[in-house]
């Protein structure tokens, strides 16, 4: 499986992004996906994941803010970002393959960046 993610930007506090993760493969639909994020001098962090059954998990900080979903017919999941604060600003990565969590991840994506502006 090999993984594409975009839509990352700057964007002011207070506003929206969604980021994509497209993938190859025609088993995609079978794999939990994950996003996760790095912000300079901090460890990678899981932030939503989505099971191959649609089961969503949200880290704590971004719940009732970000919404992930996916699209098998597009082999898509999305990450929909709304009420961005500058503690956002991160590299999102997708991965798929494992257990949600950054060690058990067995595909991932190359990173798209996230800049929130105050």
């Amino acid at each position: 499986v090999q993984l594409q993610a975009s839509g990352g930007g700057l964007v002011q506090a207070g506003g929206s992004l969604r980021l994509s993760c497209a993938a190859s493969g025609r088993t995609f639909s079978s794999y939990g996906v994950g996003w996760f994020r790095q912000a300079p001098g901090k460890e990678r962090e899981s932030v939503a994941a989505i099971s191959s059954g649609g089961g969503t998990y949200y880290t704590d900080s971004v719940k009732g803010r970000f919404t992930i979903s996916r699209d098998n017919a597009k082999n898509t999941v999305y990450l929909q970002m709304n009420s961005l604060k500058p503690e956002d600003t991160a590299v999102y990565y997708c991965a798929a393959g494992g257990a949600f969590t950054v060690a058990t991840m067995v595909y991932w994506g190359q990173g798209t960046q996230v800049t929130v502006s105050s």
